[in-house]
């Protein structure tokens, strides 16, 4: 095993998992700080990309480069939506919603690529389905409008585009992660261009500046580099089961710097969402008889 690719995994995953605690700290809403974050990263990860070499071998197919723009569009949608589910709720519940990615793309899987289910994978849904009916308090919602106000939409949103991010990426084999990126924060760059606020940025203290630069540079730039530079060294198992180094670090500084108390519906509801995840990354290859 590569300790130093393991290593910068963790590193990677761990800074990730800061990422709502610095969100709540820029004082500016989501679409500006993913603007923000777009920038940082095309520039950063693009000069990595030229240093590299990288950029001089790359295999340029006009269909992967059509999948890369799609994946694009999902990545940002997908950061934007996350970033407000942390405006309306804590982040806690909006990281265990968020990282019910690998769920859908079970689910998405089984629908449009025709992949096919097993009993384990169709468990770990309905287990998931349970703990996010926890975790939402949904007898705290008494109305249609309390419900679209918690946040709980922006949060299944952002990790139905990972989901989506995680299915396009799949068939792309041409493209280093360099180029990808570099093309996808580049495409999230114009998408969002239009819909700037840049009033916001004015009277902002240089404590903002320092949050909002860090999870541009930081966050985005620093953490993909350590995550693409480790990435193809290390087996699917352990890159699975680091990246749930993210959710951890998140919900320890939730909890241990912003105060935030789960009910103990909440705690269920989180403690069943993360067993549902780790029961499909451990599930059975070997049974297949169960298939559905």
């Amino acid at each position: 095993m590569n300790g130093t690719a393991m290593l910068k995994m963790t590193l990677s995953m761990a800074i990730f998992g800061s990422i709502g605690f610095f969100t709540g700290k820029t004082g500016i809403p989501a679409e500006e700080l993913v603007f923000v974050r777009c920038i940082c990263a095309t520039i950063f990860l693009g000069l990595c990309w030229l240093i590299s070499g990288q950029h001089k071998v790359e295999i340029w197919r006009k269909k992967e480069v059509i999948q890369t723009l799609v994946c694009g569009i999902f990545l940002v949608l997908n950061w934007v939506f996350l970033f407000k589910a942390f405006e309306e709720m804590s982040i806690t519940i909006a990281i265990s919603i968020y990282n019910l990615a690998p769920i859908f793309v079970l689910i998405l899987g089984s629908l449009f690529l025709k992949e096919r289910m097993n009993l384990t994978s169709l468990l770990a849904i309905i287990i998931c389905f349970l703990g996010s009916i926890f975790i939402i308090g949904i007898q705290n919602f008494t109305t249609l409008t309390d419900f679209l106000g918690s946040g709980f939409i922006w949060a299944l949103l952002s990790a139905l585009c990972y989901a989506m991010t995680m299915l396009l990426g799949k068939g792309i084999n041409g493209l280093s992660a360099y180029a990808m990126t570099f093309v996808q924060t580049t495409v999230g760059i114009f998408m969002l261009f239009p819909f700037m606020d840049f009033a916001v940025f004015h009277g902002l203290s240089g404590e903002n500046w320092l949050y909002i630069l860090g999870t541009g540079l930081i966050h985005t730039g620093f953490v993909y580099f350590l995550f693409f530079d480790s990435l193809r060294k290390l087996s699917t198992v352990v890159i699975s089961a680091l990246v749930f180094v993210d959710p951890v670090v998140a919900i320890l500084l939730d909890t241990i710097i912003l105060n935030f108390r789960p009910s103990t519906l909440q705690t269920i509801g989180i403690i069943l969402i993360f067993s549902g995840i780790i029961y499909t990354l451990i599930k059975p290859t070997k049974n297949t008889a169960g298939e559905v």
